[in-house]
């Protein structure tokens, strides 16, 4: 029996709404003076830390928790498929669980530190920010080619054993790849990445709650 059915299911389209509303408070909410000052840019946030902070701590740290209830979830569903090959897509899916999470509270307290540092100067305190921007980003963010391997992994196992949705498995296909071209340093590739894999976590989420036990 699927234990984590509905748990996994609906930890999917969280995980999807969460993406959404990253996507959708970057490009409507967030007016950062990318081509500011540095004084200019740590008031800014300085001004925002509350708002900046819960959406950080929501896109990354709170995203971790809940894609951890999917990652075991779909191991305990594709285990008996393809046991090799299950557990190493279940690793990347753990390992990205850490990096995300990491992001998250590194980008929070980061923050908090850098904000600190402006009565030191806007320059001191941009430049921890800076640092601690590049730190957090590479964990968890800039590059997706953890993400994509796990994706891309379980979608492998689920076709092999023709469990899901075909369809949903060549898509999953498709954002795995997404996600391991972000090695290059092209921001289409993340892009891609982030865009694709909301409809796979939603289409995915509604598989697992439609399916049997």
């Amino acid at each position: 029996m699927f234990v984590l059915k509905k748990p996994a299911g609906l930890a999917a389209i969280l995980l999807g709404l969460i993406y959404i509303a990253a996507f959708i408070y970057f490009g409507a909410f967030f007016a950062y003076p990318a081509g500011g000052t540095p004084a200019e840019k740590m008031h800014f946030l300085a001004d925002h830390q509350l708002a900046v902070s819960v959406v950080y701590f929501s896109i990354y740290v709170l995203f971790g928790v809940v894609l951890a209830v999917l990652v075991v979830g779909l191991h305990e569903m594709l285990k008996s498929a393809s046991a090799p090959l299950a557990s190493l897509a279940s690793l990347f899916g753990v390992v990205w669980v850490g990096l995300v999470i990491a992001s998250g509270m590194i980008y929070t307290i980061g923050l908090d530190q850098a904000v600190r540092l402006l009565d030191e100067g806007p320059e001191t305190a941009f430049a921890l920010w800076r640092t601690v921007s590049v730190v957090a980003n590479s964990l968890g963010g800039g590059n997706e080619i953890v993400g994509g391997l796990w994706v891309l992994l379980l979608s492998l196992v689920a076709l092999k054993a023709a469990l899901l949705s075909r369809s949903l498995n060549y898509l999953g296909c498709f954002v795995g790849l997404a996600g391991i071209a972000t090695v290059y340093p092209a921001e289409i590739f993340t892009e891609i990445f982030g865009l694709s894999q909301i409809a796979w976590f939603v289409w995915l989420g509604v598989v697992i709650l439609r399916s049997d036990a």
